[in-house]
């Protein structure tokens, strides 16, 4: 192929940076590398997919919310598209700490995809190209690259995000054909021409459930889900107020629904072997959690709305691989849907990907420059772990073309940093779903003060405007003086307060009290002491969420930001690339072959890495001390 170079690519078809994909990963990181002033391409097999939403017409959730806002801060683009194409939002697990707090939004997919395709349209540096890609090959200052027309293009720098259409497969009980997701092409070839580059591929597998007719659903039996008031919106440019179009619903399986799968479970391609891709453990389908859960007598199913212009709707919880009569019986034993008409069948999609522990902590392959991978290329599950990685992608390719230090976040920065330090350090057998749990310093991590994390790192890149930065930093003048000022403020006794405590069971104040300390009071916040604060000023509702938390967990947040300090020594001692384990001496054997493979950039990341022991981190730490002296 690169004998005909110089006659097929012409400086048309010449890029600074390549997208392959344009599903979430692939939009983020297309938009990225552009607006940081690289010429970009992005291909994608159908361009009416771009900004797809295959499996569930929602953005956010646990942790994935926070992944969107920190999206946002950094300055990505799903959090303001979401926030334009929402039909209903609600935030998750306000019954626990704000650590934990999470948006989730129903999205209109088909216009979250008119906007997409917009957005990406108007950037400028950036063109927008429906085709696939076939070949892959590395060339003096870059690629490749070839579609399935013969034409080439060359670019210095390539960013895989193919999602779920590397060899795509579809299984529907005994039915299996080839196919990306939603009935599109899948991708041919091109995983054979990564192989051959030297990269190792794993096959996972996804499933999605039934799309059910609205008209056919009795909504009497159902319990309805209403959206939140005042709705918090993803961006942190986002001023309008945002509103509820749409309500959901929620049913149950029952014992019946269980019957009919366990009488059928022979017919199950996940049972009979059929399906060799491995599936996510955290959003199995429902012949699975059925045979798991056997002591659960129900399953909680969500009937979420597609669009406003459209009358098809989502089950969610009910995703299967089984054969499509079987879905219809499944469907029809469940309250509220025993008319349902099917306009889609669930059905399990088996796809390519690689192993991300051949990444570095920029998404680029150690063994082959400036080629990255993002999304779920990356062994990840989700539209948000995969636009947090697209984002990640595309600041980094275009930050190593300009000469400039690539951006790397650390699990005390961002989820992104956990997200991505989990792939590239520990790898995955699974589809990876991003969880709260997975984040150690999750105090500090809320989606609140994401803006304060991330935002002066995204305008120090380029992604942040100047007067968007001159408004960050003006909400973060409000909440430390505000913070400041609280502290400041004492509560004498008096008949008003004394009944407001009682009526909270809160003990009385015969001495008066500080603000601050009663704000701490698990009983007490913020918000509802305002009314014997006759001095606090009005603020905008983001600006006291945030005075709130930083009071009330004052304590916390300290002790936190200390493991942090901590944790950051073993972040800074960095391991010189060209290190030879085999000169370590004193390292377990497991541990010198770990490190070997993975080569950590750092001490930290050493100590994460499985079969890596304590004993091992301190040998190595003599090892570097000894070199350094």
């Amino acid at each position: 192929m690169e004998e005909n170079v110089n006659k097929v690519v012409s400086r048309e078809n010449d890029f600074d940076v390549a997208v392959i994909g344009g599903g979430h990963a692939g939009c983020e990181a297309a938009s990225a590398a552009a607006r940081l002033g690289c010429k970009t391409v992005m291909f994608t097999i159908n361009l009416d997919a771009v900004g797809n939403m295959p499996c569930n017409p929602s953005i956010g959730g646990t942790a994935k919310g926070h992944l969107v806002r920190e999206i946002d801060a950094l300055g990505g683009i799903m959090g303001k598209l979401a926030d334009k194409t929402l039909i209903q939002s609600r935030m998750l697990n306000t019954g626990k700490g704000p650590a934990v707090h999470s948006l989730r939004a129903q999205i209109d997919r088909a216009e979250y995809r008119i906007e997409m395709k917009n957005e990406l349209e108007s950037t400028p540096n950036l063109t927008v190209r429906q085709a696939e890609v076939k070949e892959i090959t590395k060339t003096d200052g870059g690629f490749l690259l070839k579609i399935h027309t013969g034409l080439l293009y060359f670019s210095k720098a390539v960013i895989v995000a193919t999602g779920t259409y590397l060899e795509g497969r579809v299984i529907v009980g005994e039915t299996i054909y080839d196919s990306g997701p939603d009935g599109m092409f899948p991708s041919k070839g091109l995983s054979q021409s990564l192989a051959d580059l030297g990269i190792k591929l794993m096959r996972f597998k996804t499933g999605t459930p039934p799309r059910v007719h609205e008209d056919s659903i009795d909504y009497s039996c159902m319990s309805e889900q209403k959206g939140d008031e005042p709705i918090t919106p993803f961006s942190f440019e986002t001023e309008r107020e945002l509103e509820n179009k749409i309500e959901c619903h929620l049913t149950y399986t029952n014992e019946g629904t269980h019957e009919i799968l366990r009488q059928n479970i022979h017919r199950s391609p996940l049972f009979a072997g059929v399906i060799e891709g491995v599936g996510p453990r955290y959003c199995p389908s429902i012949e699975d959690k059925v045979m798991r859960f056997a002591d659960k007598e129900r399953h909680q199913l969500f009937m979420e709305p597609m669009g406003l212009r459209t009358k098809e709707v989502y089950v969610q919880g009910l995703s299967s691989s089984m054969p499509e009569e079987i879905q219809t019986r499944v469907l029809r034993s469940i309250a509220g849907l025993e008319n349902a008409v099917v306009m889609r069948c669930a059905y399990a999609i088996e796809y390519d990907c690689c192993d991300p522990t051949q990444l570095t902590s920029a998404l680029e392959f150690r063994e082959i420059p400036n080629l990255y991978g993002a999304g779920q290329f990356n062994g990840t599950s989700g539209y948000e772990e995969a636009a947090a990685q697209g984002l990640v992608a595309g600041i980094n390719a275009a930050m190593k073309l300009k000469g400039r230090q690539q951006l790397t976040l650390d699990r005390s920065e961002a989820y992104i940093g956990v997200l991505i330090d989990d792939l590239v350090t520990k790898g995955t057998n699974e589809p990876y779903r991003m969880l709260t749990s997975r984040a150690e310093y999750r105090l500090l991590l809320r989606q609140d003060n994401a803006d304060r994390r991330l935002t002066p790192k995204g305008h120090e890149i380029g992604l942040i405007s100047d007067e968007r930065y001159a408004k960050y930093l003006k909400k973060q003048e409000m909440i430390d003086k505000e913070v400041e000022r609280i502290k400041g403020v004492s509560l004498s006794p008096a008949p008003e307060i004394t009944a407001f405590l009682d009526e909270k069971n809160s003990p009385r104040i015969d001495n008066g009290a500080k603000m601050c300390d009663l704000i701490k009071r698990a009983e007490l916040d913020y918000e509802s002491l305002a009314p014997f604060d006759t001095a606090r000023p009005t603020l905008p509702r983001d600006v006291r969420e945030e005075v709130g938390i930083m009071i009330k967990y004052e304590g916390y947040l300290k002790r936190q930001s200390e493991q942090v300090e901590r944790f950051k020594k073993n972040e800074e001692r960095k391991i010189p690339k060209d290190i030879n384990y085999a000169e370590v001496y004193g390292l377990r054997i497991e541990a010198r072959q770990k490190l070997e493979k993975l080569r950590p950039e750092n001490v930290g990341q050493a100590g994460r890495i499985s079969g890596v022991s304590p004993a091992d981190v301190a040998v190595l730490l003599i090892y570097l001390l000894a070199q350094k002296r």
